[in-house]
């Protein structure tokens, strides 16, 4: 009696478990669906809201550059992913009756971009970890400049504002009507053509039936999409595929200034804020008030024009002449690069850094160990040691999870490394000087103990 009630109880038991992890697929598979729908939704209600209002040409380039040859106006081309929350507040103040910008848009053909299915990326050249990117041309494609720019994944407010949407706006009139002038020197703004033409080339993408050179506004219209962060991830997974590392030029793209110390005020053209102790904008010279004016000869017209001009340095420019104003008098000033500079900029804020968590950590997310967590754990304040702050529950970015890391781990040695102080330093030497199947010794402490665990790289 008492086996037969036992198994009855245990049938139970587990029947009553199926239908617990039954109820909870189900409500993740709904919640999933409402998301979907919600998602599809916002796009086809902004679609519906920028047709209707009739200013902007909706996502139809090849329009827009037909325009701008009837009218003589340059064009305003705005990428905007959808439906991203981030720089939507930016977006919306665009978009509305500002009277201050409204003035300058309409001298522009104006044209809205909400994928980057059929882009050419051999004219549209940006930072793909950003989901607001401006630029400014002509029909015949000479780019006049570029605007829109972060150095953090929400924070906007130190390095775009609308004021500085305006100089730039109107920066780019200006050229517009002295263009033969400055014909040469808006040639450099255009880069050298990439290894593919469009995203949906690219091997990774190519790869995924639902995408094409348009969006399916017939079908799953948010499962078409190619989003502008999916172009960086497919150009670094085709790196870490054949196990070569990753450049730097890729893995640091679109250097901030800050990474060569200079603090942009985000109201003006290139007018410098402040210049940060013992960096190379210090070292070359540059004072707070300087206006940029020109760097390696390009015309300035907004942050994002210097980011451009610092991407595309070459590790052979051991310096830009930068053409500066201060006090009403025009001088050159020769900025030197050090060895390693780009390696200053801060590339956790980015949505690549997930993809390169996969490869390099395991999905674990990391932070420098705090002062106050070293002197409560009795550590040095020397050596090279963080925390870790999240470790990923599923598919790749579980790996660290398998091999035995857990949250609030103290990471003190890599791969036999002391000196790598970040989850920057840690993704960076994971991607540039191992390859995917290498397991990694790694030194932790937990609860007061050493441990000594295997961190696989990954594909």
């Amino acid at each position: 009696m008492f086996r037969h009630h036992s198994s009855g109880f245990l049938c139970s038991h587990r029947i009553a478990t199926m239908a617990i992890l039954l109820a909870t697929f189900l409500l993740a598979c709904s919640t999933v669906e409402a998301q979907v729908n919600e998602r599809t939704k916002k796009v086809l209600a902004d679609r519906a809201k920028i047709t209707a209002e009739g200013f902007w040409i909706y996502n139809d380039l090849p329009a827009a550059f037909e325009q701008a040859r009837r009218n003589g106006k340059p064009i305003l081309v705005v990428l905007r992913c959808l439906p991203c929350e981030e720089c939507v507040k930016l977006d919306d103040e665009v978009v509305d009756h500002d009277p201050v910008i409204r003035p300058l848009l309409e001298q522009f053909v104006c044209v809205r971009v909400v994928s980057t299915n059929g882009l050419d990326l051999s004219l549209f050249q940006f930072d793909t970890d950003q989901s607001f990117a401006v630029f400014m041309l002509r029909d015949e494609h000479t780019i006049y400049g570029r605007f829109g720019t972060r150095s953090h994944r929400t924070d906007w407010l130190g390095d775009v504002s609308m004021l500085g949407f305006a100089e730039a706006l109107r920066g780019a009139l200006e050229l517009h009507q002295t263009w033969p002038t400055e014909k040469s020197a808006l040639i450099s703004k255009i880069g050298t053509p990439p290894q593919y033409a469009r995203p949906e080339l690219l091997p990774s993408l190519q790869q995924r039936n639902e995408y094409s050179s348009k969006l399916n506004y017939s079908g799953d219209v948010v499962k078409s999409c190619i989003h502008c962060h999916q172009i960086g991830d497919a150009i670094r997974d085709e790196f870490r595929s054949a196990s070569e590392p990753i450049p730097e030029k890729i893995l640091y793209p679109y250097p901030h200034p800050k990474s060569i110390g200079l603090i942009l005020d985000p109201t003006t053209r290139g007018t410098i804020r402040e210049v940060l102790k013992a960096s190379p904008a210090e070292n070359a010279g540059l004072q707070n008030g300087d206006q940029i004016l020109r760097m390696q000869g390009q015309l300035i017209l907004s942050t994002a024009d210097i980011q451009w001009v610092l991407h595309n340095a070459s590790p052979q420019d051991t310096a830009i002449q930068v053409l500066i104003e201060r006090e009403q008098t025009e001088q050159t000033i020769d900025l030197v690069l050090p060895e390693g500079w780009r390696q200053n900029d801060d590339i956790s804020w980015r949505v690549s850094t997930w993809g390169l968590r996969r490869m390099a950590s395991g999905g674990m997310r990391l932070d420098p160990l705090s002062d106050e967590d070293r002197a409560a754990l009795q550590f040095d304040p020397g050596p090279a040691a963080m925390k870790v702050k999240s470790v990923g529950q599923y598919g790749p970015h579980a790996a660290a999870k398998k091999a035995g890391f857990q949250v609030g781990d103290i990471v003190t040695e890599i791969d036999g490394r002391t000196d790598l102080r970040s989850e920057t330093d840690l993704l960076e030497y994971g991607v540039t000087q191992l390859k995917p199947g290498d397991k990694v010794t790694v030194t932790v402490f937990r609860d007061g103990e050493k441990r000594t665990l295997l961190l696989p790289m990954q594909k």
